[in-house]
């Protein structure tokens, strides 16, 4: 353990730095935010005042706060021993830091608590990037107090880092089925504003992403402070800001898993480990976390390498209604048009003639597919389409089998199920033999077609989730979130290659968790462009547009019924890893030569979109939207210029492009392969109309900013920019 400046360490990476005094009996953050350098003189002004009406010594925020500081907020660890040891007293025992080849590193701490007879253990790490992330576990160990009580019930363990003053604006997401990531900012005001995910999952209203950030910041602009839990359980965010402060910052920022009174309760050796805690801090507005956060997840060995295929899922093209023939033709028109995997959705499995039955029974439905599934992956392959299939393999129909044999791996109480949600219940996954039955089903479906891919859906939240294993109820959210990690883990396992994506009525579980162990995500179930557009657009502040499904849909959509152009359609589901819902047998010549032409667009441009900076313009006009994908050389860049509604101004004015170099000169390009967006104007501003034919060279400058009057389109209308710099 360090001793005197000795006990200062500093993690620092890509402009951010973390700095920690180790000094006393639990180590304080001294800073988190930029890279200010040597800081030197940080622990010398480290102290805050002493209030009045205070204790006698100045309160001191540390990595494990408690009340023994002074700390009158949310401690960083709650629980009891039959009622005692509440008031934890962790000591530093040992530090051991290590520096990162590229930058960042990780800094160990070790800690034994005398009082709740625990040992801590919590590992600040940055990677190149300059995100930090923060891991906690604790041990029971009842050497450390032998007259303890013997069982030790953990009800909260907190990663929680102070922000400064001027990280006075708030935002994080809430929403529902349909309308995922809807955000919500506001000033942070004295208290604790706290989220908490209640659901069994994240939920569709999950904070996704809390920010701390300086007064009207942007994506483009200003200061901000992040935290996200990389959990699939439940989950706490919270910001708060307490009058006298925690110490010389203003307030904290943090998060935990939400534990269910008596899930965790720990005798003598064992252990629990928080889910991740991952925090971020950019000076370039939300852009720059997102960037962060993408560079990160690109750089995992299991990111996805090969080009992301052009989908196609069957759901809102036949539903339930799996026919041979119906689905012959739609494949057939799929591989005209250049589609390069099939997913056959729900439906193809016993009993599933509608959403009521059949949930746990994974068995080719032989009255639907009297040959089994053979001759579709075989007609599919003969086009050479690859091949996926839909499951929900942790719910369960009361009306199934497996129901009828094991009513016993339902969770839930043994008093009485409570109320079903969309017809259906939770198999006890943590329930060995019930986590066998599903494991060994979907892997013989899955090697006995060689099946490329997974669409892996959860559709309800867990309530009263009580596991009856073991002959006795206990809360079992935790258990079950670690059976599904484990599960996804021996399917990959066996089956290298294989693809997986989640799905959870859409956006109710999407975590840096869940993508560790999935190859896609499922923003929502909406596909109407304009509900979809904004929630992708918040989702890239977590997941980079090559992990996030977009489809095409219908013109009048299933689940908003709103009607939109096939050109608009098109250019909402081209910028990420494109799909179609739609059914392509109901389409027109013209409409499946627009498809075809979109399709061979997001071929040639998926090397751009899957690898490139996402950048967003920061606009008055909320009816309009800018966004784009800048290359990393900065050698081409995409812009999407799309409006959802009309607006009081006649035109936009000068509108700068983000993510370009102003000493940079560009051959700009409209691309008109999907049709034109209609306008609510006579006429283009000339310089469009130019690039709409051959193309137009202009300065970095005047791109970036100075900015470029941009037509006034019709609501739900949007056109593809296309950039690539000049020699």
């Amino acid at each position: 353990m360090g001793h005197g400046e000795d006990a200062v360490f500093t993690l620092r990476a890509a402009g951010a730095a973390l700095v920690l005094d180790a000094a006393g009996p639990v180590p304080q953050v001294l800073h988190w935010g930029a890279d200010i350098g040597a800081a030197q003189g940080l622990r010398e002004t480290a102290a805050a005042a002493l209030l009045n009406n205070a204790p006698d010594e100045p309160r001191r925020l540390t990595v494990w706060p408690t009340e023994r500081d002074g700390w009158s907020g949310t401690p960083g660890q709650s629980g009891n021993a039959a009622g005692t040891a509440t008031t934890p007293r962790p000591e530093l025992v040992e530090v051991q830091a290590v520096p990162g080849r590229d930058g960042g590193g990780r800094i160990a701490l070790r800690f034994a608590d005398r009082v709740s007879a625990l040992r801590g253990d919590m590992v600040f790490a940055m990677d190149e990037f300059g995100v930090l992330t923060v891991d906690q576990s604790v041990t029971r160990d009842l050497s450390l107090a032998p007259d303890a009580a013997e069982m030790y019930t953990l009800d909260g363990l907190r990663a929680l880092l102070p922000v400064p003053d001027r990280a006075g604006e708030l935002l994080d997401f809430t929403g529902k089925w349909c309308r995922e990531k809807a955000p919500q900012r506001g000033p942070l005001r004295f208290g604790t504003h706290a989220r908490r995910a209640h659901r069994g999952k994240p939920g569709h209203d999950t904070p996704f992403l809390m920010a701390l950030g300086t007064s009207g910041f942007g994506f483009g602009h200003g200061e901000l402070w992040t935290v996200h839990l990389a959990w699939s359980g439940e989950s706490e965010y919270l910001a708060e800001r307490l009058p006298e402060s925690p110490g010389p910052f203003a307030a904290v920022l943090g998060a935990g898993e939400l534990l269910h009174s008596g899930e965790m309760r720990l005798a003598d050796g064992e252990r629990y480990d928080a889910p991740t805690a991952v925090f971020t801090w950019s000076g370039e507005g939300l852009d720059g976390i997102a960037d962060r956060l993408h560079r990160r997840l690109r750089a995992r060995p299991s990111h996805p390498a090969k080009p992301r295929p052009l989908v196609l899922n069957t759901w809102e093209a036949v539903y339930f209604d799996h026919d041979m023939d119906r689905l012959t033709g739609l494949v057939a028109r799929a591989a005209k048009i250049g589609v390069e995997r099939i997913v056959l959705d729900d439906g193809w499995f016993r009993g599933r003639r509608g959403d009521h039955a059949g949930l746990g029974d994974w068995y080719v439905d032989e009255d639907v597919w009297p040959e089994g599934l053979r001759p579709l992956v075989d007609l599919v392959r003969s086009h050479g389409m690859e091949f996926g299939l839909w499951f929900e393999p942790e719910m369960i129909n009361l009306d199934s089998d497996l129901a009828r044999a094991h009513p016993d791996w339902v969770l839930g109480p043994a008093q009485g199920l409570g109320p079903a949600s969309r017809r259906q219940y939770v198999l006890d996954l943590a329930r060995p033999e019930a986590y066998a039955h599903v494991r060994d089903r979907i892997s013989a479906l899955v090697g006995e077609h060689a099946i490329d891919y997974l669409k892996w859906d959860h559709n309800r939240d867990l309530l009263e989730a009580v596991s009856r294993r073991a002959g006795a109820e206990r809360p079992s959210v935790r258990a079950q979130t670690l059976a599904l990690y484990r599960l996804l883990d021996e399917l990959r396992e066996r089956h290298p290659g294989l693809e997986i994506e989640t799905c959870s009525g859409g956006g109710g579980r999407i975590d840096l968790g869940i993508l560790d162990r999935t190859d896609r995500l499922w923003a929502s179930d909406c596909n109407d462009p304009v509900e979809r557009a904004q929630i992708e657009r918040w989702t890239r502040m977590l997941v980079p547009p090559e992990l996030i499904g977009s489809h095409l849909g219908a013109a009048r959509s299933h689940t908003t019924s709103r009607t939109t152009d096939l050109a608009y359609r098109l250019a909402t589901s081209l910028t990420a890893h494109a799909g179609i819902e739609l059914d392509l047998q109901t389409a027109s010549d013209e409409e499946l030569g627009a498809i075809r032409a979109w399709a061979d667009l997001y071929r040639e441009l998926r090397g751009l979109i899957h690898s490139g900076r996402v950048v967003n313009a920061d606009l008055a006009d909320e009816a309009t939207q800018l966004s784009g994908i800048t290359a990393q050389d900065g050698s081409r860049a995409l812009y999407t210029w799309a409006r959802t509604a009309t607006s009081p101004a006649g035109q936009s004015g000068r509108v700068r492009l983000p993510g370009l170099d102003p000493a940079a000169r560009y051959r700009v390009r409209i691309r008109g392969e999907l049709g034109p967006a209609s306008r609510h104007q006579g006429q283009d501003p000339a310089w469009v109309t130019a690039a709409s034919d051959t193309g137009i060279d202009l300065d970095g400058g005047v791109l970036a900013v100075a900015g470029v009057p941009l037509p006034t389109l019709n609501p739900q209308q949007a056109m593809i920019i296309d950039l690539r710099r000049l020699p």
